[in-house]
């Protein structure tokens, strides 16, 4: 396989994949929901994981300085941030990084702020530690100008932080808006936690997956305030698309922040895969020119996804995203009952997630993945033109 071009296996070929992607319909259901892609693993990822098969390395993670030491270079490579490859840590996967960083900086009852509609985990992550959820919601903004549709509630968030936050918990790049943080967007906030003392746990796993028009400003580089007030997690697994092997890092900016971290608990580092571990130091290291190619499809897609609602579904609201492979659609002038998502299941056999899992302002939307072939995109719109 060329790195340099990537090509999606056929709808017979991925039936028989074993991800809840694929086994959680049957068959005559297109699903076009969890977040994973479709394309095959990057070379570098499988001559890793082949060779440690091959030599039956399948025990025990422990130490793994290569993965502070890869991060960083990608890092500097990609968005020109600075990391202390020291203060990279490893967990089993992002949704266990927060949790245990949530358990760090808060107590149960403490009040955490969110922004919805937001990826559904930070509902439970919320519910898991038992911290109090304090939502300011975005803003649906048709002339926003990233043109993305929704803006921040800055009154509401200043407010928030004013009534005695413990943590601000930012999705950046956001899922499901695929909206991209501006730079005074991200100062903003940072001023807000320095004055206010709150701690912005930044999940930056869409990170890798941005595209040019919009580029992705990392929050940890942002200065010494940043470094003062925040953590960020992030992960090869959706970038590389790699989530089932299972390692995540939390990276920290500054000496007081880093020491700070010390108090996680220590079996977070082994409780990560061996195999997931080195896998995502492969894709660090090297797996920039599959990133780059598979960029150049998911661009073509997003656009695609354009081309098709203009033509065959000019009732569903749709904004390019500027990061990752997730369409935020407004199903609301389809006339499809309280749940767009089921009635397209029923009516089209297409499966999307259905925007209310993600708060109370998405439940006219549905979340479609587009990380899959252009024939699988056409014929989902065409399902769904078909059965409107």
């Amino acid at each position: 396989m060329s790195e340099r071009q990537i090509s999606v296996p056929s709808l017979a070929e991925l039936q028989t994949h074993r991800s809840e992607k694929w086994r959680a319909f049957p068959h005559e259901i297109l699903p076009l929901p969890v977040a994973e892609m479709d394309f095959p693993v990057a070379q570098p990822i499988r001559d890793a994981i082949t060779q440690m098969v091959d030599k039956s390395d399948l025990g025990y993670l422990g130490s793994i300085p290569e993965m502070g030491d890869s991060f960083s270079g990608f890092a500097k490579r990609r968005w020109q941030w600075e990391v202390e490859p020291s203060y990279v840590r490893i967990a089993t996967d992002v949704g266990v990084a927060i949790v245990e960083l949530l358990r760090v900086f808060a107590n149960p009852g403490d009040k955490v702020l969110i922004s919805s509609p937001v990826y559904q985990n930070f509902y439970t992550w919320i519910k898991e530690t038992k911290v109090t959820m304090i939502d300011v919601p975005y803003i649906k903004d048709a002339a926003t100008e990233d043109g993305t549709g929704w803006r921040h509630d800055w009154d509401g968030i200043e407010k928030a932080y004013q009534s005695g936050i413990k943590v601000h918990l930012l999705c950046s790049p956001h899922n499901p808006l695929g909206k991209v943080y501006a730079k005074e967007d991200l100062q903003r906030i940072i001023a807000l936690a320095k004055k206010n003392n709150v701690i912005v746990l930044s999940d930056e796993i869409h990170a890798p997956l941005t595209f040019k028009e919009q580029p992705f400003i990392p929050f940890l580089a942002l200065g010494s305030d940043a470094g003062e007030v925040g953590v960020c997690i992030t992960a090869a697994s959706k970038g590389w698309n790699i989530a089932g092997l299972k390692c995540a890092i939390i990276v920290s900016q500054s000496p007081k922040m880093h020491e700070k971290l010390n108090e996680l608990a220590p079996a977070m580092h082994y409780r990560a895969s061996l195999i997931g571990a080195f896998a995502t130091v492969a894709a660090f290291e090297k797996g920039d020119e599959w990133l780059d190619s598979a960029l150049v499809l998911l661009d073509q897609n997003r656009n695609l996804v354009a081309n098709l609602v203009a033509s065959r579904i000019p009732a569903i609201g749709y904004h390019l995203p500027h990061c990752s492979y997730l369409a935020w659609l407004d199903m609301s002038k389809l006339n499809l009952g309280e749940d767009p998502c089921a009635a397209l299941v029923e009516r089209a056999k297409v499966a999307f997630n259905p925007g209310h899992i993600y708060g109370a302002l998405g439940k006219d939307y549905a979340r479609l993945n587009f990380a899959t072939s252009s024939e699988i995109i056409t014929e989902a719109f065409d399902r769904i033109a078909g059965a409107l």
